[in-house]
């Protein structure tokens, strides 16, 4: 019989010579024994020996350190039995599962991902190290929810097949609350003031929502730079936060957090040079220093001007340039004088456009945006301009932009746009509800970016007792390279006003027209339309007087050509939510000879936005339309009437019924109009991109022919107004309250609009 010889080797000896020696020999073969999961070859592709080779004590050794390595095995031993290496496994268990029990404050994917990055996830092998860090990843979870008191028990069964279920109790307890915050030597402010600046604070009405009650390292650490910013804008140069303490209550429950603060006195700006090479005239560059001599310090004005600067060099290819301010300090005299060192670099040019992140909108789409060119100089402000036209087309939620330099160069650059699509298409539904008219709806596909090729496709389909509406509209803005846009419109529509606020009639119109639009600067731009229109008039017996001499006199189907020229100039900021930037439309409809109705309709609409701080926005709107008859048409034809009222003009009043009324008290319409609207608007923290509230204040009126324009007939409004684009789609609501209701008035305070986006 041959001679078993056994080698046994314990991890700890790994590295010492065998406890039992053989003499070295020749393998003849290889025998793996006891994998279950693990396959042989995987085995034979880790040994270190192969058939063939010579085994010796220094081999074995080596062979079972490298096999302990791969993590797939707790034993490992081996064996020879005449010239064949047996090698004898005990394999980890993997993991067939995990639970979890108990688990509320967060979704199960997000615990499962977390734990997966710490080597703890479903058919990984077990490790009890990596299990003892997944259990304080998850404590770790729970600490940035303010949830100190959580416990996590972890259990493990054992499965058939050498398999393992792993099972997390978890008892959340309640999340620690901020009972106080103290700012500990501050004099030249109030903590209370100090304390408005943070986010922060101690429980309230609405901490239930935001979380700011719960305390986070980042939220703090982001709230401490407030305050330094807030007393460095105000002239303390030597502001310093000396100490932070947080604390938490036995029980954690309470959180406290003290901020200890050396002040350090107010200085005021001596003087500000320029030096270096400046590439630009001196004069240029000293109009953009806001910080002047006499000034307190400000480190946002500094900061303002060196960026400033840095953007004019960078208008002329300096991509790269250095400006930096440094100050000369006279305590006695409380005075800073700050010289710029500017240091330009050198010139760049920019060598690829690159753009990702668009997976329906064509390239072509978005470079015909782009004003900075390949191979040209770079230029800060074209670059800029390319990020905001992208942002107004409105079919990114987001435009990052990066000028990365080309390596291995020192005068080239690449400009990345990296766009993150959102949805284009919405299916807008206008909701109304009132004891008069019930439930009304209307309704409207559009498709902004049709297949992705920057076409605008608009369906309208409206079955409502008030308004039936089929039409169809193209434009593609960009019929020729140039930015010249084109595009038509067909419809059919049917108003019936019996069951509203508005005087009883009926039309119906079917017509279409075709538009240009023409690019006059970066903002503006000018479109002519012509069309055709055909109007058909019922009234009725309770139908004001007026409509029914206007219907006799104009019987049947009314045949109108349409001339329109409208004027645009947009300098927002954004096209969903701007904080700064005008503005402004300008048009007019004129029903030109040779059909048979002559009338004009001019309008003018300027909306202003003005940054109040970083979360305050105010706007202001203002918005007049005049509108009359002439040639053979003596009056007005009372459909085109304008008409204000509802969520759109002026809140907290019904939809159209302000201005002239029939004895009825339907609401007639006019001939003029004027809206007026003040709206300070914000975000809500953590949605600022979806969620935007307002406080307004209205102002409008609608005015009949022959009635004077006094302002005195103003009716006035204030509320609360939300836009928000919710997971349903873009939700426009408000609540608002008339301020001077007349006679005669109908109000509606809850008004809103809903659409969904798709």
């Amino acid at each position: 019989m041959m001679k078993k010889t056994l080698l046994s080797l314990l991890v700890a000896s790994l590295f010492a010579a065998p406890a039992i020696a053989f003499d070295p020999f020749v393998v003849k073969d290889i025998r793996v024994e006891g994998i279950q999961r693990t396959e042989a070859g995987t085995v034979f592709s880790y040994l270190p020996v192969k058939v063939g080779d010579t085994l010796n004590d220094e081999k074995a050794a080596q062979s079972i350190k490298t096999l302990f390595a791969t993590g797939f095995f707790k034993d490992v031993r081996i064996e020879i039995d005449g010239k064949v290496m047996v090698v004898l496994v005990q394999e980890r268990p993997a993991i067939a599962k995990i639970n979890f029990v108990g688990l509320k404050e967060f979704e199960n994917d997000v615990i499962i991902k977390a734990l997966k990055e710490t080597g703890i996830s479903e058919g990984r092998i077990f490790d009890r190290a990596q299990l003892d860090r997944a259990e304080q990843e998850l404590k770790r979870q729970y600490l940035t929810r303010g949830k100190y008191a959580a416990t996590i028990t972890t259990t493990i069964t054992p499965l058939e097949r050498n398999r393992v279920g792993i099972n997390f109790n978890i008892e959340e307890g309640a999340a620690a609350r901020i009972k106080q915050i103290h700012v500990v030597g501050a004099k030249a402010f109030t903590e209370k003031e100090l304390l408005g600046l943070i986010e922060l604070t101690t429980s309230g009405m609405l901490t239930w929502y935001t979380k700011n009650d719960q305390y986070s390292r980042q939220k703090l650490g982001a709230d401490l730079e407030k305050i330094k910013s807030f007393y460095l804008n105000r002239g303390y140069l030597e502001f310093n936060i000396e100490s932070t303490q947080v604390s938490i209550s036995p029980d954690k429950q309470d959180v406290f957090i003290t901020v200890n603060v050396i002040e350090g006195e107010r200085y005021q700006v001596s003087s500000v040079k320029l030096a270096g090479d400046l590439i630009v005239s001196e004069e240029e560059l000293r109009g953009l220093v806001t910080l002047m001599p006499g000034d307190v310090f400000s480190r946002e004005r500094l900061n303002q001007t060196t960026k400033a600067v840095g953007d004019r060099l960078g208008k002329e290819g300096y991509a790269f340039a250095n400006v930096n301010a440094a100050p000369e300090i006279d305590k006695e005299k409380r005075q800073v004088a700050f010289t710029i060192f500017v240091d330009p670099g050198k010139r760049v040019y920019v060598r690829r456009l690159n753009i990702s992140g668009n997976t329906k909108t064509r390239d072509e789409v978005i470079r015909r945006e782009m004003r900075q060119m390949e191979g040209g100089w770079y230029d800060a402000e074209r670059v800029s301009a390319s990020k905001l036209r992208l942002d107004r087309l409105g079919y990114f939620s987001e435009v990052a932009v990066e000028t990365p330099a080309v390596q291995g160069t020192s005068d080239q650059i690449d400009v990345n746009m990296n766009v993150t699509e959102k949805p284009t298409g919405n299916l807008m539904l206008g909701v109304g509800f009132s004891s008069t008219e019930g439930l009304v709806l209307s309704g409207s596909i559009a498709q902004n970016n049709f297949m992705g090729s920057g076409n605008n496709v608009g369906i309208q389909v409206n079955t409502g007792k008030i308004n039936t509406v089929y039409s169809f509209s193209y434009t593609n803005p960009y019929f020729t390279k140039d930015g010249v846009s084109q595009g038509f419109d067909v419809y059919h529509r049917n108003v019936d006003t019996t069951t509203t606020s508005v005087a009883p009639y009926r039309t119906s119109s079917t017509g279409g027209n075709i538009r240009f639009g023409f690019p006059l600067s970066e903002k503006e731009s000018l479109s002519f339309g012509a069309g055709l229109d055909s109007t058909s008039i019922e009234t009725f017996d309770d139908s004001p007087l007026r409509y029914k001499e206007f219907s006799s006199a104009f019987p049947g189907a009314n045949l109108t050509i349409p001339l329109s020229i409208n004027w645009v100039s947009d300098g927002k900021d954004s096209y969903l939510f701007p904080t700064m930037g005008r503005y402004q439309k300008a048009g007019i409809e004129v029903a030109i000879p040779g059909g048979d109705l002559t009338f004009y309709r001019a309008s003018y609409q300027i909306q202003q936005y003005f940054p109040l701080s970083k979360t305050f926005t105010l706007m202001l709107n203002g918005d007049i339309g005049y509108a009359d008859a002439y040639g053979d048409t003596t009056i007005l034809p009372f459909y085109k009437n304008f008409y204000a009222g509802g969520v759109n003009t002026v809140r907290g009043y019904k939809a159209g019924s302000l201005g002239p009324r029939d004895i009825n008290g339907d609401s007639l319409g006019g001939t003029r109009r004027v809206i007026g609207n003040a709206e300070i608007l914000w975000g809500i923290s953590g949605m600022e991109k979806s969620l935007r509230i307002g406080l307004f204040l209205d102002a409008g009126q609608v005015y009949g022919a022959g009635q004077d324009l006094s302002l005195g007939d103003l009716r006035y409004s204030t509320g609360l107004s939300a836009a928000w684009i919710s997971p349903i789609g873009p939700l426009k609501f408000s609540f608002g309250q008339a301020l001077n209701k007349q006679e005669g008035d109908k109000t509606e305070s809850f008004q809103f609009q809903l659409g969904t986006t798709f």
